[in-house]
């Protein structure tokens, strides 16, 4: 399996991705909003794009189906229930599918509500796992819930599902907000000195042209939403919310810090 992870450069830094089979140059397109970009690598890279994903509905995410597809006659691929808010889908999965491309590339569909409630995610079957979270997870971070979703949904889908990866499963997210993110970690739990670290490096030096690839193992020392017993990070947060419960669970700190984020 062949990952181009493809920087559009936009006001919504998204990426955008590629997945080659080695045997056959078939691509799976997740995302493909800058369509230009992923016709042109797929190209230069003598791939043929054969299918299109959409992570979810939102249109920084299919934005770009309708020339890609044009271009190439790829099958649109979505979760089953966003076919009314995503048009010309030909394909729609549900938990437990297995996305092929060409004879070598196997993904399994993760039904993961929460930023939306029709968001799929994939999990190659691959030695070293790779996760394609779209808008879920990201580096350091957790997708909001503005446009269709429900926070409590994404709790669960972290705590059932995302805290069970393989910690060396690879990230590969729906944009770059990583610097941002660690910003946020930092201010919610400043003893974290494994976050710290991390920002002072990228400091100058982040390009999301080269962007760095984070593990669900990394995740859980540097994202606060993975992090919802620290202590740092309950004391934080019952001085930013007043109603928070003395002793909270980890389904409250979810939540309460989801809320902060909208704001910060």
């Amino acid at each position: 399996m062949i990952v181009e992870q493809i920087w559009t450069g936009n006001a919504f830094r998204n990426f955008n991705y590629l997945i080659a089979c080695t045997d056959t140059g078939e691509a799976l397109a997740i995302d493909p909003l800058d369509h230009e970009k992923c016709l042109a690598a797929a190209k230069h890279n003598g791939w043929e794009i054969t299918q299109v994903l959409n992570t979810h509905e939102h249109g920084d995410h299919t934005g770009g189906n309708a020339a890609v597809i044009e271009a190439t006659g790829a099958k649109l691929l979505a979760h089953a229930n966003a076919g009314s808010r995503i048009e010309g889908m030909d394909v729609g999965l549900a938990a437990g599918d297995v996305v092929k491309v060409g004879s070598s590339v196997e993904l399994l569909a993760l039904d993961t509500p929460g930023h939306t409630m029709s968001h799929v995610c994939l999990l190659s079957k691959t030695d070293t796992p790779a996760l394609f979270s779209g808008d879920t997870l990201f580096n350091a971070g957790a997708g909001n819930c503005h446009g269709g979703g429900h926070p409590a949904e994404l709790y669960e889908t972290f705590v059932s599902q995302l805290a069970e990866l393989s910690d060396e499963t690879m990230i590969y997210p729906g944009h770059d907000y990583l610097t941002n993110n660690l910003g946020f970690t930092l201010d919610r739990e400043p003893d974290n000195d494994v976050a710290a670290a991390l920002l002072k490096d990228l400091e100058g030096t982040h390009d999301p042209a080269r962007a760095m690839v984070t593990t669900i193992a990394q995740e859980r020392e540097i994202n606060t939403f993975f992090r919802l017993t620290s202590p740092t990070v309950i004391k934080k947060l019952q001085e930013s919310i007043s109603t928070l419960p003395e002793n909270p669970t980890p389904k409250d700190v979810f939540l309460g810090l989801r809320e902060l984020r909208n704001d910060w």
